[in-house]
């Protein structure tokens, strides 16, 4: 199956945010699984402090402030917000695309706001588990198919079964303005790989369509964050996934398949290489690897990595590969620079060869989401 890319188009590009975030309004779910889950579909409530997510299977009301603080002073940053309150193109495309133009960003690949997803990705219901997928990449097609060469949208992967997994990928990805899946647990159900997924792998290889991973994958349920500095490590859980792929073989039974693994940055790049290279030709006399090359040309081929603010990696982008890397504004989450992200971009790049240039902060996204065909 072979599937256009859901943003073909002629338009130019010069700068696309390859991970920003909606802003999930509140009928999501409610207004669209079917009757016998609506008590148990996400639902936003009115609480004294503000408005919050009540997610089945949280302890806690997830609230949502920090993921919709663009271009507020940080005194005026709040975790408690009213949702009426917020930046409105988190959830209306209009005002998306204006909220865009502020920024000078002509497109942005659309994930979910973490937590949410990750109470869907987690639920061990499979019949709940596939309403609550469907639900969401629907509301995300309508939400992105006004302009889709601006908008792209990233369907949820359904976990609880590989039949499911890639019926619901088939069913997503032929709807208006959704570019690629995101992934929370391995199809099966779990996080460890197997040979059942490969269903999923071929069906995204042969769309020439990548496989997302947002900062890691899951199965256990969101809570109220209780980190002394929440997103210091996002990206420790990335060479894990990496690691696993490579070794399970995915990469050389499906050589097409490309991944994206957004907000880990990349500046740790050279270092995982190097070990994961000299473990493998230590380990390789007294071992069974079946993989076909070393593990980092496998980094080199398929990976893609995204960064909010990784002055470091900019810096050994010679070792990394500018065609993995691709920037990201994380809008409308509390790293954002909007609406000054060009004042950042100008002062980090700025030593960059002009085609490393137009290739992270552009053409990585033009080729991975068929931009500008």
């Amino acid at each position: 199956m072979s599937i256009p890319s859901a943003g073909a188009t002629t338009r130019s590009y010069r700068l696309i945010s390859a991970d920003s975030h909606v802003n999930e309004p509140p009928d999501v779910w409610t207004d669209r699984v079917p009757a016998r889950f609506a008590g148990r579909a996400p639902r936003m409530e009115h609480l004294d402090q503000g408005d919050a997510w009540i997610l089945e299977g949280c302890a806690d009301p997830i609230n949502f402030g920090m993921n919709a603080v663009a271009g507020k002073r940080p005194e005026d940053m709040r975790a408690w917000v009213r949702y009426d309150d917020i930046a409105k193109g988190g959830a209306d495309p209009r005002a998306r695309l204006r909220e865009q133009d502020a920024d000078g960003v002509d497109a942005e690949v659309l994930y979910p706001t973490p937590r949410i997803s990750q109470s869907i990705f987690a639920n061990r219901d499979p019949e709940f588990h596939l309403a609550c997928v469907r639900a969401y990449n629907d509301w995300l097609s309508e939400y992105c198919t006004g302009a889709p060469d601006r908008l792209l949208g990233l369907a949820l992967l359904a976990n609880r079964g590989v039949a499911d997994a890639v019926a619901e990928a088939e069913r997503a990805l032929s709807l208006p303005g959704i570019a690629g899946v995101v992934m929370g647990c391995y199809p099966n159900g779990s996080l460890e790989i197997d040979s059942a997924d490969d269903a999923v792998w071929g069906l995204l290889a042969e769309a020439g369509t990548p496989l997302h991973i947002h900062v890691s994958l899951s199965e256990t349920m969101p809570s109220a964050h209780r980190s002394a500095l929440p997103g210091y490590g996002r990206f420790f859980d990335a060479p894990n996934r990496i690691v696993q792929l490579i070794f399970a073989g995915v990469f050389d039974r499906f050589p097409a398949l490309d991944l994206v693994v957004a907000e880990v940055d990349c500046g740790w790049i050279p270092y995982f290489k190097e070990q994961i290279d000299n473990n493998y030709r230590r380990l390789a006399p007294v071992s069974t690897f079946t993989i076909r090359d070393i593990p980092s040309a496998y980094v080199e081929r398929h990976v893609h990595l995204t960064y909010i603010t990784d002055s470091v990696g900019l810096g050994l982008l010679s070792q990394i590969g500018a065609e993995r890397v691709l920037w990201s504004s994380d809008y409308p989450h509390i790293s954002t620079d909007w609406p000054a992200s060009w004042k950042t971009i100008q002062a980090s790049t700025a030593t960059l060869a002009s085609v490393d240039r137009h290739a992270v902060l552009a053409g990585n996204a033009m080729r991975l989401y068929g931009l500008g065909l």
